[in-house]
Order: structure tokens, then sequence, then C-alpha cells
């Protein structure tokens, strides 16, 4: 049950709907969540399949950030986020906008984030923009842009050096003699000189096919709440995507085809804190394929077809502390010894799924007992170089003289001034 007196509800489920705040209309309105985090109150109303902008009346208190993600919204009329003064970010993404009438925004002026990446825009107007003078961060991308004369003035904009954040990676995708060249590098004299309003540049135009090397941005979906992050699942990748952005907290490469990380990979992703590579059928992690993630605090490399990691690969993970290793068929030989060691420097670090799967005496034993029954029964796999050669090893090993060996190799004078030893013993793990 809802109140009809005006109070907010709170949001009890997804598929719920209310009735509008009068209560007298019988307008029903999406199940909005309305959250606050550091102060700022964000709107969340994702996946409520909208085809218009919910009036700003409707919500107990004025956003800040207003999610709109993945509707079903076709145009933007003029004035449609009347009373949406307050808002500084605006996420329309993954809708089905093919229109912006030049007032849509108006009255925005303290936005300072637009996200439109992902419709079906193929014109837009240099005098939309007008109404948002703050406007740091325009997505563009993923929208069959027609490039002829009516972009030209949205054209100029982007390509103004102090708008370095609006519109990259958006290409056109007519005439054919412009397409897939991005906004911001063709010359915005030319579109009306070449191109009349009677010559036919309109073509069927076939999806691009999705390469490894296309730029990550262009890739993923990229979302602001409840932190920045890009959702690469299931985009048939073959290898890490390049051009992660720097603010980008989590990034979910799950379900993909990436069967081998290289050096460098996450290079320039500093910020990361979260990284899903989960279900890739990965095989190899080659040292530096990790390196600068300084701040990664969880790891996902779960269901995939590992059987040890390489020295060094972890290195540069000071700040982890959550490290999902199941579903891999770890092989409890000597290369496994290097993530059990360095598990060990790092207690802090909360993992789960290390389990032996061969060889077959090892099977479903955990990789640090094979270790430690390893480190243990290793001296008595090896001889020592005695004149007694025929002495058995558990005598070797438990006479004084291993006792006296240790001791002296733990004293602290220099090694020239001890006095000569008949041997020396070496632990080797």
């Amino acid at each position: 049950p809802f109140s009809l007196c005006g109070s907010f509800a709170a949001p009890i489920h997804r598929a719920l709907r209310r009735q509008s705040r009068s209560g007298l209309s019988g307008v029903v309105i999406p199940n909005c969540s309305e959250m606050t985090q550091s102060g700022e109150v964000y709107l969340d109303c994702q996946d409520q399949s909208l085809t218009s902008i919910p009036s700003s009346s409707t919500w107990s208190r004025v956003p800040n950030h207003l999610l709109l993600a993945r509707n079903q919204i076709k145009a933007l009329r003029s004035g449609s986020f009347l009373g949406y003064e307050r808002l500084s970010s605006l996420d329309l993404q993954q809708n089905q906008i093919s229109q912006v009438e030049e007032d849509a925004f108006q009255g925005l002026t303290h936005l300072t984030t637009l996200l439109l990446q992902h419709n079906q825009l193929r014109t837009l107007s240099e005098e939309a923009l007008i109404p948002m003078p703050n406007l740091h961060y325009l997505r563009l991308y993923d929208n069959p842009w027609k490039c002829l004369c009516p972009m030209e003035s949205l054209i100029r904009t982007l390509q103004v050096p102090s708008n370095r954040n609006l519109g990259n990676h958006a290409k056109c995708a007519e005439p054919v003699s412009l397409k897939d060249r991005k906004l911001k590098q063709i010359d915005p004299d030319l579109l009306c000189e070449e191109f009349g309003p009677n010559v036919n540049v309109t073509q069927t135009l076939e999806p691009n096919p999705i390469r490894g090397k296309l730029d990550a941005t262009a890739l993923c979906h990229t979302y602001l709440f409840p932190v920045t992050w890009m959702d690469c699942r299931s985009r048939g990748l073959t290898e890490v995507p390049p051009g992660i952005p720097d603010n980008v907290v989590r990034v979910d490469l799950s379900l993909n085809k990436i069967h081998h990380l290289k050096p460098r990979d996450f290079h320039g992703a500093k910020s990361l804190r979260i990284l899903n590579l989960s279900s890739n059928d990965m095989q190899r992690i080659d040292t530096g394929s990790l390196s600068g993630l300084l701040h990664l605090q969880e790891l996902d490399l779960s269901s995939n077809r590992l059987h040890f990691v390489q020295y060094g690969v972890l290195e540069d993970l000071y700040f982890l502390s959550k490290l999902k290793l199941g579903g891999n068929p770890w092989m409890c030989d000597y290369n496994i010894h290097y993530m059990v060691y360095w598990l060990r420097l790092h207690p802090g670090v909360k993992h789960s799924g290390l389990l032996c799967q061969s060889p077959l005496e090892y099977i479903g034993e955990r990789v640090e007992d094979y270790v430690r029954s390893y480190n243990r029964d290793c001296p008595k796999d090896r001889q020592l170089s005695r004149p007694d050669q025929n002495q058995r090893d558990a005598e070797i090993w438990d006479s004084p003289m291993e006792l006296q060996g240790e001791i002296e190799e733990e004293e602290l004078e220099p090694s020239h001034l001890r006095a000569p030893q008949k041997y020396q013993i070496f632990r080797l793990a």
C-alpha cells in the first residue's frame, strides 16, 4: 500500500508501480529509487520501460543525478527537464533516442555530464547544447551519425580544443566517404560543400563486427552510479580492449574469450578497484599484465583454465583484499608455489577456490597444504654429499650436525670470520 497524501513511499521492488503524488489523476509512474551518497541525491530510474521523462514534481527531493539508462525513450522534447535545474549528471544511454529538440535541455545550467551513447541519433544541433554552459563530459558514440551539413555546427563545437571531453569516439555512419571517421577528426568545411541537398548518400549500413582493437569506451557500457564502471560482459572480446579511462573504478570483462593477459593490458587504469576476469577460458597471465593496478582491491580469476600464476604477476597489488580463484585446473607442482608464498606474505587477502586439480594424488587438496607437505618432505628426497653415502636420509636430517649448520647460518658476524664448515645445508623451496 502507498499513501495518497503526497508523502514519498520507499520503493519495495523494481517491478512495482505506484500512484501519482496527487493520488487523483490515476497516472502510473515508475518505481524509481531515491538515494543519497556524499550529500548528493541520486534518482535511479533505470530499466523502467519509460517512454518519456518523468515530471520533476514526482519526487520528494530535487535530484543532483538522474539515471534513465535502458529505457524506451525515443525523443527529448522541449522543456523535458524543467524542474531538474540542480542536475549535474544525466544518464540517457541505451534508449532509442532519435530526436532531440533545441530546448530539450533548457534550465540545466549546472549539468557537467551528459551520456547519450548507444542511441539512434543521426543528427544533433549545437543549439541543443547551449543551455548547458558547464558541460564538460559528453558521450555520443554508438549512434548512427549522418555527417552532413546539419551536423556542421555540432562538429565545430566538439573540435574546439577546450572541449576535449565532448564527443570522443563518436563516428560517422553516413555518408559512405566518411563512414567510421571520428567526428573530432573530419573537416567541417566539407560537410556543406561536398554534399548538397540533392545528393543521395543514404544507404543501408551493416553493423561493424567487434574487434579486439576497438576502444573500450566504444565496446563497453559505461555507468556513473554507484561508481564509474564499465560493463564489458559477453562482448566476444579476445583481448583486453585498450583505452580504459583513468577514472573507472570497476571493470567487468567476464564471459568473454580472453585467453591471455599481456603486459600493460591495464596501463592507464590507475583508479581501478574491482576487476572481473572470470569465465574467459584464460590460460596464461604474463608478468606485468597487472602492473599499475596499485589500488586494486578485488580480483576475480575464477572459472578459467589457469594451471598456475607466473612469478611476479601479483607484485603490484598492494591493496588487494579479495581474490577469487575457483574453477581453475590448478596443477600442484613447483610452479604453484609462487601463488602460495605471495598469499602467505599478504595475510589480509581473502581468497577462495585454490584447490589442486592435478596430479591425481593431490586432487581436492588445498594448494597451501600441498606446498606445506612439499616443504616438509623435500629434504627426504635429496642426498647430502657425505663420506657415508649409505646413511639413511632420516638420520642425516635428525643429526645434531644439521642443527649446528642452521645455527651457524644465522650468526651475525661476517661470513669471512666464521670457522670453516664441513658442509653447508641449503633448503630449496
